[in-house]
């Protein structure tokens, strides 16, 4: 389960609509050496100081804190999460469910999805199913009455979670 968090002293982080054209180049976001760098130490210890990514990556903390701004501006850092463990907070069981919403039903279930505090994560796909949502529950047997309240908006398809073989991850640059 992550939750977002905020860097203190930093501004709000635009959305992807906001990219700024100048960071463009042939429809991606042109990031030099330094800037692959930066993103490689924050991916290691997002809680690191601004201070100890310059010393990482051999800047002075002012430069860092300028190109940090501009990654963030344009949208390629989205922002600073926290990785709670669900099992250490009572939600060991987690699962996937894919959801083909009955007709008129899609934004009833992305609306029941934010509204719903088990749901992780929750993405529009293609293919017969237009949802796919990982939940974390207490207890297999508290899957069903999660599972009923989508019932009502589209027929769901759930598979358990059984290892993390590689755990989440933000990609590579």
């Amino acid at each position: 389960m992550t939750m977002s968090v905020r860097r203190p002293g930093r501004l709000p982080m635009a959305n992807h609509e906001s990219l700024d054209a100048r960071n463009l180049r042939n429809g991606k976001t042109a990031l030099d050496d330094a800037n692959v760098r930066l993103l490689a130490a924050l991916r290691d210890d997002p809680r690191a100081s601004t201070a100890e990514l310059a010393r990482r990556i051999g800047m002075s903390a002012p430069a860092v804190r300028e190109r940090l701004s501009r990654l963030e501006e344009s949208g390629v850092i989205r922002g600073y999460r926290v990785d709670i463990d669900p099992a250490a907070i009572g939600l060991p069981v987690a699962a996937w469910v894919r959801i083909r919403p009955g007709p008129g039903q899609l934004p009833k279930l992305a609306a029941l999805a934010e509204a719903t505090p088990q749901v992780s994560e929750c993405h529009r796909i293609s293919g017969e199913d237009c949802f796919l949502m990982k939940v974390h529950v207490a207890t297999v047997e508290a899957l069903e009455p999660l599972l009923d309240r989508f019932l009502i908006h589209g027929q769901t398809h759930s598979s358990f979670v059984v290892a993390t073989p590689v755990a989440p991850r933000s990609p590579s640059v």
